[in-house]
């Protein structure tokens, strides 16, 4: 467990380079040692701790006024900027120090007031408390060794052997004014301390310079580490256990279910249930811990630190049998409504309670599911709940673990300046969605993911594996790396798509919404048609439309959510061709399989419907493979040049428009966001083709 020291002199000159002209040397240094404790995930994870520095500002006079430079709440510490500590009027939140009591909102409004810059962002919940200490540099964290020790029902003693003297150790108390002051009396009483361990929460450290404030965090944690080694039985790492030889555990059997089960229902025909991302935590070490006999009573408890509740909710769900997933789900929300019943009354009136369907399931035998309203979210909570796991498992092979009484949780889990780490933004129109397009590299393909993705869905682009699939995925990484993945499908290939469909499953626990777009042209009078070809575009027209809408139909089965379905059609199946009578006639039948599955699908509440567009050429750089196949054809045909094929089909609808990937994906979000209740119907996008006209 031992932990380098990564203070690097060259590194902090580095950083005094590039921020010290602007910022000065003080927040430069300051910038760099917060980022050295942000970037170790056994100290913090994702947006907790929060550090400081004093120092002094330039005011409107141009007069030099005390300053304390705090770390914005909810600023991820790993890659935090110097204006990401926002600076304070210091001698304004020192007059605060006398007051006895101070609520919540009154006291974001005194650090509101207090800040020299109107638009910087709201100082840490911890603001006061960094003020009220009157060191230069003040760090506080979370050490996954200083929790370990903690939160045990002997913890205090624990820590005082470990850390010494020198070390102040606090009871739990809530964040905010309260401790602030309770922190600053206890440092009044040991002045000489070089720490403080706030129980159940985290480690406070402080010096003159970012590299004393730094290394006191890493010693102080490299005692308690030395400690745990000590404590441990014999050449125990953790609880006892057996790591499977091979995991290959049935996560992607159980997340569908799981994933429906969790979906908060809304009450709302068209949007009947709030969807949530699943992330998976299935790797052989949590499979042999979640399999140690006495595993529930070993993790199923408190978070190791208040700052998780608003990730992780109080306790995880723990299901023995994974057959029984949706009643061991309603009992949790019965469970929560109860929590919430007993603690409401601390509530100011009218707040309401979160939603009650859990973030955590435990399954022995299948793993650990994390849930998120995305994956950003889900990821977090993943990320916590590893941590989680790993000190709980070494907690018990020297103790007991003890965390948080209920009524603490309830207080720091419906704190407001807590939620507000995490306010949300209205809700994307299509978050929790998971959306998966076939023939995603084309030029519709490329379009439809791009507007998925900026619309909040998690993006699953399928196509053959190969460079075009890479590409765009590279480039929609640049939009949101978290809800974009690439699949290589074969969708003549229904072992392909299983696969394909396993591999989503896998990633984000199932699919709400399917566009299926991948099609194959080819140009030839009837008399001399080839019929190898005609059987390629069968294959990849229909049966490929079957595979999906069969796999898909089980799916939704399985989630009870349900669901779109999506056929990019095409004006051919209303206006054949002559000369393209392969790819007309098996469109056709794509389109009647979208018809028929509307039908049968309905009851599972999943819509089918169809966008039937013409003469889309590209997106962007990205040339459509029908006319590759198609347009040389008509250009000989009609003694064009590409432009001039394009201004042809342009000039031959009635509104003289250019179809665009745009437009076509403009009418996938009409029927993807559910605006009428429609099923079984036809958008062309066309410009206006009369014989096209769906009847």
């Amino acid at each position: 467990m031992k932990m380098k020291n990564h203070w690097s002199t060259e590194g902090a000159n580095s950083f005094v380079l590039k921020f010290g002209p602007h910022f000065g040397e003080k927040l430069a240094l300051r910038t760099y040692t917060s980022r050295l404790l942000g970037q170790n995930p056994q100290w913090v994870l994702h947006g907790g701790g929060n550090t400081s520095v004093k120092g002094e500002t330039t005011d409107i006079f141009g007069q030099k006024v005390a300053a304390v430079f705090v770390k914005g709440s909810g600023i991820d510490l790993a890659r935090i900027e110097p204006e990401e500590h926002p600076a304070l009027n210091l001698e304004a939140l020192l007059r605060l120090k006398q007051l006895t009591t101070l609520s919540p909102q009154a006291m974001v409004n005194q650090l509101r007031l207090s800040l020299f810059d109107v638009a910087a962002p709201t100082p840490s919940i911890e603001a006061l408390m960094h003020a009220f200490l009157p060191h230069a540099f003040i760090d506080h964290t979370h050490p996954d060794a200083i929790l370990t020790l903690g939160n045990q029902p002997d913890g205090a003693q624990r820590l005082h052997a470990a850390l010494g003297p020198e070390v102040i150790i606090l009871d739990y108390i809530h964040p905010g004014f309260e401790l602030a002051k309770e922190v600053a009396l206890a440092w009044e009483k040991q002045p000489n301390a070089r720490g403080m361990v706030l129980l159940h929460h985290g480690l406070i450290t402080w010096g003159d310079s970012a590299r004393q404030s730094y290394e006191a965090t890493w010693e102080l944690v490299q005692r308690a580490e030395t400690a745990i080694n000590a404590l441990l039985p014999g050449s125990a790492t953790t609880i006892p256990c057996t790591i499977p030889a091979s995991a290959s555990p049935p996560w992607t059997q159980w997340a569908p279910e799981l994933r429906g089960a969790l979906a908060d229902p809304t009450g709302q025909a068209d949007h009947p249930f709030k969807r949530f991302i699943l992330r998976p935590l299935d790797d052989p070490q949590t499979l042999a811990w979640l399999q140690h006999p006495d595993a529930a009573t070993h993790f199923v408890g408190p978070p190791l630190t208040s700052d998780h509740l608003i990730r992780c909710k109080p306790w995880p769900l723990w299901i023995d049998d994974p057959a029984h997933i949706r009643q061991a789900v309603q009992r949790y929300r019965e469970e929560y409504g109860n929590y919430f019943q007993r603690h409401a009354a601390s509530l100011e009136v009218g707040v309401l309670s979160h939603d009650p369907s859990p973030r955590v399931v435990l399954i022995p035998g299948v793993g650990a599911f994390i849930a998120g309203e995305d994956a950003h979210r889900a990821n977090i909570a993943r990320d916590i709940t590893c941590q989680t796991l790993k000190v709980k498992a070494i907690v018990a092979a020297m103790g007991r673990y003890s965390g948080l009484d209920e009524q603490q949780l309830f207080a720091m889990e419906y704190f407001s300046l807590q939620q507000a780490k995490i306010q949300k933004h209205p809700a994307a129109r299509l978050q929790g969605c998971v959306a998966l397009i076939t023939g995603a590299a084309g030029a519709i393909g490329s379009g439809i993911c791009r507007r998925l993705l900026l619309e909040g869905a998690h993006v699953v682009a399928s196509d053959l594996g190969g460079p075009p699939l890479d590409s765009l995925v590279s480039d929609l990484q640049s939009v949101d790396r978290d809800r974009i993945i690439g699949v290589a499908m074969d969708v003549t290939d229904e072992n392909s798509v299983a696969m394909g469909l396993t591999q989503v499953i896998q990633t984000w626990g199932g699919v709400d919404l399917v566009i299926i777009n991948a099609g194959l042209a080819h140009v030839s009078p009837l008399a001399t048609m080839d019929m190898d070809r005609f059987r390629k575009l069968h294959q990849v027209n229909v049966e490929g439309t079957l595979h999906l809408l069969s796999h898909m139909a089980r799916l939704f089965a399985r989630q009870q959510t349900g669901g779109d379905v999506i056929l990019i059609s095409t004006k051919n199946v209303f206006a054949p061709g002559a000369h393209f009578g392969a790819y007309s006639a098996t469109k056709a039948a794509s389109h009647q399989l979208a018809r028929i599955a509307s039908l049968e699908l309905a009851s599972l509440d999943v819509r089918v419907n169809m966008v039937a567009p013409d003469a889309v050429f590209s997106d962007g750089a990205r040339k459509s493979g029908l006319w590759a196949e198609v347009g040389p054809d008509r250009m000989r045909a009609r003694g064009l040049d590409e432009a001039g094929l394009e201004n042809y089909y342009r000039n031959r609808n009635l509104l003289k428009v250019a179809v665009t990937s745009d437009h076509v994906a403009n009418a996938v979000m009409f029927f993807a966001t559910r605006q009428t209740p429609t099923t079984g119907a036809t958008i062309p996008v066309d410009g206006g083709l009369p014989d096209a006209t769906p009847r």
